[in-house]
């Protein structure tokens, strides 16, 4: 008997028909002998519905009340999934993420797991009952209901497999694993068999959809195998763990792209040793997430810093700024909206020399404009235009060969 937490995104249970195909995929594995908690987000687009809805009402609302707001989207599917097993005569709870346990910080709309009580969890699974569980969502230390974040359902499912001891997390989506690439806008993009913590973390990082970030560093830390696969066909997936089988020959591993990139650049800054420590503790304080950092010396008494957020913080970046003009000392702000971030990642960068070369030649050759650059030991960014996003996605899977089926795998 293997203890197992399989998480459904809302593509998987979007309609009650895939509810019931759910339903079955786990009384087949419950049938098995396995112990099962089961992670599941709201269906299909209720949340944007949602969004879409208090946005009606209000430009700005309330983060408390968004958090109110949203969870019961995932409410709505553990109601419905627990009632389609007991139909199939499998004992079966539903719970929230507070009854389940999961206590988090305080931060409405992004909060983090700070622990998990699972002892409601253990209780039921000793019962022989299948544990459904809302993803997305916790309590705080003062008794408010949060939401982890867009993507959350896939940390809540990879946190209760470290603190259940899970011997791995299936995560089942509406793709059969990760990709070279995202397969909806390169066509030639191919399955991995398997993918390191470290990889996937990269990717996640920088723009693929397919986990979430922290979901990954969940993982990572607690040596938790992950599985990504496909609820709607039977199909193997991919592996994400710590050793991996490494296809020979194979540098980079996927190219991760994203758009909606806003770079912001602080211009006449003293030139003094704390600028960067004031400037990115402001922005901080107002939890905002900052990328892509460039410092650019003007004169001997003045720098320009620049730095990319998402277009959709933009609004709250330039009011933090401004509000601590004085204390920072800055001239004026600039920025710049319509960017993507393209980024090529593989671990076999770490020894191979002139791949961040091979990239810059190959965008030159597209006649692409580099506007900003970052680096790792298994990764390389770079910021251009939103326009140019496909074309360098394009160019850069085809030169790194990421479509070619390798001879074979060293285990």
């Amino acid at each position: 008997m293997a203890r197992i937490v399989q998480k459904y995104g809302g593509t998987s249970v979007g309609t009650v028909e895939r509810i019931k195909h759910v339903a079955n995929r786990i009384a087949e594995s419950f049938t098995q002998g396995n112990d099962l908690v089961i992670v599941v987000s709201a269906m299909g687009k209720s949340t944007d519905t949602l969004v879409e809805m208090a946005q009606a009402l209000t430009e700005n609302p309330n983060k408390r009340e968004m958090d109110m707001l949203l969870t019961t989207g995932e409410q709505v599917t553990i109601a419905l999934l627990t009632m389609a097993l007991l139909e199939r005569g499998i004992d079966a709870i539903s719970y929230t993420g507070w009854q389940a346990g999961i206590e988090t910080d305080t931060q409405h709309g992004n909060a983090q797991i700070q622990d998990i009580n699972t002892t409601k969890i253990e209780a039921a699974l000793h019962q022989n009952q299948v544990v459904i569980v809302a993803g997305f969502q916790g309590i705080s230390q003062d008794s408010q209901i949060t939401t982890l974040g867009r993507g959350g359902s896939d940390t809540t499912a990879v946190a209760l497999a470290a603190a259940l001891q899970a011997k791995r997390c299936e995560i089942y989506t509406d793709v059969t694993g990760v990709f070279t690439t995202d397969p909806r806008f390169v066509k030639a993009a191919r399955k991995l068999h398997s993918i390191s913590y470290d990889e996937m973390l990269e990717m996640a990082h920088l723009g693929a959809g397919v986990l979430h970030p922290r979901a990954v560093e969940f993982a990572k830390n607690y040596d938790v195998p992950l599985v990504v696969a496909s609820s709607m066909v039977e199909e193997e997936g991919t592996i994400i763990e710590e050793v991996v089988s490494v296809e020979k020959g194979l540098v980079v591993r996927g190219i991760a792209f994203e758009n909606d990139v806003t770079k912001v650049s602080v211009v006449g800054l003293p030139n003094e040793m704390n600028t960067l420590a004031r400037l990115f503790s402001t922005l901080s304080r107002h939890f905002i997430n900052v990328d892509i950092i460039v410092q650019n010396e003007t004169d001997s008494e003045h720098v320009t810093i620049s730095f990319t957020v998402t277009q959709s913080t933009l609004t709250d970046t330039i009011s933090a700024l401004e509000k601590a003009q004085m204390e920072l000392n800055y001239e004026n702000i600039e920025y710049e909206s319509g960017l993507a971030k393209v980024s090529i990642v593989g671990s076999g960068m770490v020894s191979n020399p002139g791949v961040a070369a091979q990239m810059f030649d190959v965008l030159a050759n597209e006649a692409i404009s580099i506007k900003m650059v970052s680096t790792s030991e298994i990764k390389v960014s770079t910021v251009i235009s939103e326009d140019d996003m496909v074309i360098a996605v394009e160019a850069l899977h085809e030169a790194f060969q990421l479509a070619e089926e390798v001879a074979h795998e060293v285990l």
